[in-house]
């Protein structure tokens, strides 16, 4: 006998105890028909229904196959929750949905997967070319992107209905931020497009400086990005998603061709069944030995209502991985209607609102029906509360590093004493009763949280219902992984996210595209696809990251990028599209053919300006608003008129309608002939300075070189620690390793170059 708990309705239908009996039954749905393939037992007494959760729960997590849906929806009655009995063998379910399928034909023999050889348990085991931990923004870009790519991947999470979960922030983007999702988009990444679906306030940040500083940022309804990044990745093809926690690594001996002590063949989960892989990509979030804080009050967790993972961080730390703590925060949650907003500076989105996508040319909601949000300020009221109260606060005391540029109220307080500080209020959702107050991450105790909040202009009559809490966690020192993110000391295991230390859903979500793209192509034995510091702010993330390491979550800032006006927002596609489609085999024809059209329009585009040449003078009667001076005696190119801040290409077509009237056609193509525009003279420099770093990056180093003992060049012993620890494959990520001097770099030089002639007499 199995029991089956009924839920309240939404979507409903009334069906008799007979009706349920049928074989075939057409259940009502907003979304998409769905229909129900079953055998219920004859004696059931009352009509019921049918929780897919709790189906789920009781089949204890049987595999969700990729072919088939994954929005499953619920099956609703019109009667309060009951209980009822349902006899039913393992085989009796199937699912079949439009666009694509999930599944659940519920038996244990689902994989019609290769076996392995070694022994008749292993036999029986799932075997998968990608397993990606954890359904985190970096997991979910990890599993998607491996996916893209061709490999049969699993996705493991502790919980379904948490893919997707902005555990923090209801937000995307920002200055940085913005350039990372714009970049994963071209990768044909996920959280662009899921953000363009599902915004409720879109703005871009920065808008008077230059364009490639630009920080595009969305207020997200945190529901709607939920279930639309779950309808997106249980209908993703080649991708698997199952339930579980793992518990472990399944280790064997590593290839001779490639560096490390062992390589990953797979995982344990908790309940001691095993699942095989070729390549493993860990993205553990916060989880690793979480502990949540509350004023002196700890808890294990790695996150709110979610279990830590403690046997995998020993593993990690067993196998010799050097574990590092940090800590992170979040700001209680504020009722709505609680709030005096009339008293407050409103802001409102842009109007048109700026898409994060290169394949959307409008967002799903139009500016007039997104939300506002407001900003506030602290009050000296909020300082002594923090300042009294210290006692109260374990996070505050521990020594463990804390995000430096987005800190905790008491962090503010204590560094930047009798100041007033920003407090933006931001919805949570287009139908959500909650305001997120940007600015207020705490882990002071509850009742402490509650009276700070009423001393803040707006909220002297606000209503808590989520205090703010702190999360400590174990993380992985980035400097053991390579730019391709698989780790020195074990062949085919991967990190991605805040197990390398860094903080936000975008840093996450990039490390996350990269980790899947190159676990694929680790499987099928090709190269890495490695993006430099000149090519992306990838590139920069992953190379702070694994030269650099960090102490502190790192957050990805536009400062933080030598080549910032060539690595703009605008042009992410035309650097790392066309890579991603032709190395990595992760972005679909679709964006490729958009991607390429771009470029040679964009290519064709300045050509045609530079072709056209007038007087100043006939340029000053064409465009009478151009600050054009008609003293200049030499031609002026139409490009160099469309630098003028007064001029863009639709006036540019008045004056001169052939040839330039069809570049007006599209909107992106005619603005970003503007930004080329603008930065040409400064671009044709900088295009100096990259060429020099890449000859740097050209010069590879060794992977098998080991500096502790390697006699042919003259090093100091603490060079040769930082190099052992690092691994620096190439002589420009050397030099920016701290502590590695310039005549250490010659001497690695002059030591590769021998290396190369030596190998070349050879051949």
């Amino acid at each position: 006998m199995t029991f089956i708990r009924g839920s309240q309705p939404r979507t409903t239908g009334n069906y008799s105890p007979q009706e349920l009996g049928k074989k075939t039954h057409n259940w009502p749905s907003a979304r998409s028909p769905i229909s129900l393939t079953r055998k219920v037992a004859p004696n059931c007494q009352s009509a019921a229904t049918l929780d897919v959760d709790v189906l789920r729960r009781h089949i204890k997590a049987r595999w969700l196959r990729p072919a088939d849906s994954l929005l499953l929806p619920k099956f609703f009655l019109p009667v309060p929750p009951i209980r009822f009995k349902v006899r039913f063998s393992p085989s009796m379910f199937s699912f079949r949905g439009c666009g694509g399928r999930v599944a659940a034909s519920f038996t244990k023999q689902q994989f019609p997967l290769p076996r392995l050889s070694s022994d008749s348990a292993a036999s029986r085991t799932p075997h998968f070319d990608v397993i990606v931990i954890g359904g985190g923004h970096a997991g979910t870009e990890a599993a998607t992107a491996a996916a893209r790519c061709g490999s049969r991947t699993l996705l493991l999470t502790h919980r379904v209905d948490t893919i997707g979960q902005m555990s923090c922030n209801p937000s995307f983007g920002g200055i940085g931020k913005g350039h990372l999702m714009r970049e994963v988009d071209a990768l044909d990444g996920l959280c662009s497009r899921i953000c363009d679906q599902s915004g409720v306030h879109y703005k871009v940040l920065n808008r008077c400086k230059g364009p490639a500083v630009w920080g595009l940022r969305a207020q997200i309804d945190r529901k709607l990005y939920k279930q639309n990044m779950q309808k997106e990745i249980l209908s993703t093809p080649l991708l698997t998603v199952q339930e579980g926690a793992v518990e472990d690594l399944i280790l064997t001996e590593p290839e001779p061709e490639h560096t490390g002590k062992c390589r990953v063949s797979g995982v344990v989960l908790v309940d001691g069944s095993t699942v095989y892989s070729e390549s493993v990509i860990l993205t553990t979030g916060t989880f690793l030995r979480g502990m949540i804080v509350i004023g002196l009050e700890m808890h294990p967790a790695g996150r709110l209502g979610d279990q830590p993972s403690i046997g995998l961080a020993q593993t990690l730390e067993k196998l010799g991985f050097v574990v590092g703590r940090l800590k992170t925060g979040t700001p209680p949650r504020i009722a709505k209607e609680s709030i005096n907003f009339s008293i407050l500076n409103k802001q409102t989105p842009d109007n048109p609102s700026l898409p994060f996508s290169f394949m959307n040319e409008t967002v799903w909601i139009k500016p007039e029906d997104q939300l506002p949000c407001y900003l506030t300020h602290t009050s000296p009221r909020v300082d002594e509360i923090v300042l009294k109260n210290l006692h109260l606060n374990s996070h505050v005391k521990e020594t463990i590093r804390g995000p430096r540029y987005c800190p905790s109220i008491e962090s503010k307080v204590l560094r930047f004493p009798n100041r007033q500080h920003q407090v933006w209020l931001e919805p949570e959702g287009m139908d959500s009763d909650l305001i997120y107050p940007q600015g207020l991450s705490m882990t002071l105790p509850a009742e402490l949280q509650e009276k700070m909040i009423t001393c803040i202009r707006g909220l002297e009559k606000a209503k808590v219902i989520q205090p703010g809490y702190g999360v400590q966690y174990d993380y992985l020192d980035p400097r053991q992984i390579t730019p391709s993110l698989e780790t020195h000391l074990v062949q085919r295991l991967f990190f991605a996210g805040q197990i390398n230390g860094t903080t936000g859903y975008e840093e996450a979500a990039a490390q996350g595209v990269i980790a899947g793209i190159n676990a694929s192509l680790r499987v099928n034995r090709k190269p890495p696809f490695v993006v430099s510091r000149t090519e992306g702010y990838i590139g920069v993330l992953i190379d702070d990251l694994t030269t650099l390491g960090t102490s502190e979550p790192y957050r990805m800032f536009t400062s933080r990028v030598e080549f910032r006006l060539s690595l703009r927002p605008d042009n992410a596609d035309s650097r790392l599209t066309l890579r991603g489609y032709k190395e990595a085999g992760c972005v679909s024809q679709q964006r490729y053919e958009r991607a390429h059209w771009m470029k040679s329009s964009l290519e064709e585009g300045i050509s045609v300006l530079k072709s056209i040449e007038f007087s100043s003078s006939k340029w000053k009667n064409l465009i009478p608003e151009a600050s054009i001076s008609t003293s200049r005696s030499l031609p002026v190119r139409a490009l160099d008129v469309l630098k003028y801040e007064e001029v863009d290409m639709d006036s540019l077509a008045k004056a001169v309608p052939e040839p330039l009237k069809k570049y007006t056609k599209c909107r992106e193509l005619a603005e970003r002939l503007k930004i080329e525009a603008t930065y040409e003279s400064v671009l044709f420099h900088q295009l100096q300075e990259i060429k020099e770093v890449q000859r740097d990056e050209a010069l590879q180093l060794p992977k098998d070189l080991d500096y502790l003992t390697v006699r042919d060049v003259s090093l100091s012993h603490e060079v040769r620690e930082k190099l052992h620890f690092s691994r620096p494959q190439t002589i420009g990520a050397a030099s920016r390793i701290p502590g590695v001097t310039p005549a250490a770099i010659i001497n690695l030089l002059r030591f590769v170059k021998t290396t190369q002639q030596r190998q070349a007499a050879n051949e």
